[in-house]
């Protein structure tokens, strides 16, 4: 079995990627043909998601293990298996390439190609580039770029300083505030 997974990006249009690989591959192997693929360096930090129909984030596949509870699943990539996680043609996945900025590559398990075997992995479809693997921010500040750090990147743009009371926050009862105005 053969699964074919199709990569994009959601900053360059023309960015395409098909990559092939046998599920019983690791994560890790997977992570190592997208680098190869978009020409990358093996030295950030990534991850995968395993994502449901709406790019929502369930699951997380780490490069290196991040959490020492017991009690909660967690995944490493040379650990975990492909087909542990992924099953079904349409699955979606997201790949972090860029863990400061939250860039990512969007998959879908376009194809289970049954009947033929393969080791590894292997691009069978390149077109265009890819976007640049990490945002130097001094670079960007020299050259005049923007972040596009609107009024929207905080949060809510209905947000209104006036929903908050004026006096400030009630901290309860009368045993006087460390805090008190005429000492200041």
């Amino acid at each position: 079995m053969i699964y074919r997974f199709t990569i994009i990006s959601d900053e360059v249009d023309d960015f395409v990627r098909e990559i092939q690989i046998d599920p019983e591959a690791t994560f890790f192997d997977f992570h190592e043909a997208i680098l190869k693929s978009a020409g990358y360096t093996n030295d950030q930090m990534t991850s995968f998601f395993i994502c449901d129909d709406d790019w929502e984030k369930e699951k997380e596949v780490t490069l290196e293990e991040m959490d020492d509870n017991p009690e909660m699943d967690s995944w490493v990539m040379k650990e975990t298996t492909i087909s542990e996680l992924v099953e079904d043609e349409k699955q979606k996945l997201l790949y972090v390439f860029d863990y400061m900025t939250e860039r990512c590559f969007f998959i879908e398990l376009s194809e289970i190609i049954t009947g033929k075997n393969m080791t590894g992995a292997k691009c069978t479809k390149k077109s265009g580039e890819a976007p640049k693997q990490t945002v130097d921010f001094e670079e960007m500040a020299a050259s005049g770029g923007s972040l596009d750090l609107d009024e929207n990147f905080y949060g809510d743009q209905d947000f209104d300083m006036e929903d908050f009371d004026q006096e400030g926050f009630d901290i309860g009862g009368d045993a006087g505030s460390p805090y008190d105005e005429d000492k200041y």
